[in-house]
C-alpha cells in the first residue's frame, strides 16, 4: 500500500461539477493498493500517518503529527500510484489492485484513520473522475510505502 500524505490548509474534491469532500487544516492522503495488501498494510500506513510530526510547532519546527494538531484527513483512492513507467512512455498499471480487492480495503483504511483520530474523514469516492483541489502548506509532501516499511 503506498500513501502520498500532503499537508493543507485546505482540499477538495469535485466530481461532475458537485464539491463532495471539503477539508481545511490538515491532511490530503492519496492511497494506492495492490493485490497482496492486507490489514497489516492498514495498521502500518494509518498508524505512520496520523503519528508523522510534519505540523508546526509554536517554534514553528515541524513537530506535532495530525493527532496532536486535531486536523483533518481527506483519503483519495489513487491507483496511479502503483504505475510503472519502466518500459515505454505509456505507464502501466497492472500492479493496483481491481475495485474488488482495492474497495474492500480502502474502506477499511478510511475507518481505521476515523477510528485514530476519533472523528468523520472526508473521501473522494472510489474509481470516479475526481477533480482535486488542495493548498499544499509548507509545502510539505511525502510518500509512503508499507512493502519498504518507509
Amino acid at each position: 500500500m503506498k500513501a502520498v500524505i500532503q499537508r493543507v490548509s485546505k482540499a477538495s474534491v469535485t466530481i461532475k461539477g458537485n464539491k463532495v469532500a471539503n477539508i481545511g487544516d490538515g491532511l490530503l492522503i492519496l492511497v494506492g493498493i495492490v493485490d497482496d495488501d492486507i490489514q497489516e498494510d492498514i495498521n502500518w500506513l494509518v498508524n505512520k500517518i496520523t503519528n508523522c510530526r510534519i505540523f508546526n510547532d509554536d517554534n514553528q519546527v515541524m513537530n506535532r503529527s495530525l493527532i496532536d494538531t486535531k486536523g483533518e484527513a481527506l483519503v483519495v483512492s489513487q491507483f496511479t500510484l502503483h504505475a510503472s513507467t519502466k518500459k515505454g512512455n505509456r505507464p502501466s498499471y497492472i500492479k493496483a489492485a481491481k475495485p474488488d480487492v482495492a474497495i474492500p480495503l480502502y474502506e477499511a483504511f478510511v475507518k481505521q484513520i476515523q477510528s485514530v483520530l476519533t472523528k468523520p474523514v472526508q473521501t473522494g469516492q472510489f474509481g470516479a473522475d475526481m477533480k482535486v483541489e488542495l493548498v499544499n502548506d509548507g509545502p510539505v509532501t511525502i510518500i509512503m510505502d508499507s512493502k519498504n516499511k518507509e
